[in-house]
């Protein structure tokens, strides 16, 4: 039976590819993005899914946006605002809307979504992360904040979800992405590995189908989990 997925930041790049793949599989997708020209391109390549352009640093069009929908089987938050810059040069208004759509948008899909998954006893939970948050970058405080949260919040869902079989999951690339986000902050040497990010979507169909419990509150690694583990 179709399951339905919500997909944020899939506008472009990495957000994108998990919804096509994910369409591909057959399930149904809600689309949110701030892009409303982006978000209706990747629509037209997901029959059937609900686009609902929104901006996640914002919390009263977040909670607006997330008044009306239907049962979501898997969450996947992937959108992230990424500023490189040094501490000095952050304005209040940029680490508030970056750890607004990192961990607040966070909070707020999965109280969302929460109550349908515990009554139907089964659910996913994925957050996009990356080496951002595993440790520490120059002139990222801002991103490396959100995403350190991110890690801590979704091994707290993994332990409280245990119960009502709803797995929460981190997932790094674990590879290189040429994507929007990536152009903007990669060197020539990376920029030479980069992938499609069309290759990592096959992990989150992995996690959003099979929903391993053991790997559950765990950090996992995208890149290895479509190359390897995943068919």
């Amino acid at each position: 039976m179709p399951e339905t997925v919500l997909v944020t930041g899939a506008a472009q790049g990495l957000g994108a590819a998990v919804a096509r793949h994910l369409a591909a599989r057959g399930n149904r997708l809600v689309l949110m993005d701030r892009d409303q020209r982006g978000l209706g391109q990747t629509a037209a390549l997901c029959p059937g899914s609900l686009q609902i352009t929104v901006d996640l640093s914002d919390a009263h069009e977040t909670a607006r946006a997330l008044s009306d929908l239907p049962p979501i089987d898997t969450l996947i938050h992937n959108a992230a605002i990424l500023r490189v810059e040094p501490i000095e040069a952050v304005t209040l208004a940029t680490f508030q809307a970056t750890m607004n759509v990192g961990i607040q948008a966070a909070f707020m899909l999965t109280q969302a979504v929460w109550p349908g998954m515990r009554a139907r006893g089964a659910g996913a939970l994925i957050f996009v992360s990356s080496r951002s948050g595993i440790e520490g970058f120059v002139d990222e405080t801002a991103y490396c904040a959100a995403k350190h949260a991110l890690e801590g919040f979704s091994k707290c869902l993994a332990m409280e979800g245990a119960p009502h079989k709803i797995v929460s999951y981190t997932i790094t690339p674990g590879m290189f992405m040429h994507t929007p986000m990536s152009e903007t902050t990669y060197g020539p040497e990376a920029r030479a590995k980069w992938v499609d990010p069309i290759r990592l979507a096959p992990a989150f169909a992995y996690l959003s189908s099979r929903r391993p419990a053991h790997l559950s509150g765990q950090r996992l690694n995208a890149w290895e989990l479509s190359e390897g583990e995943v068919e």
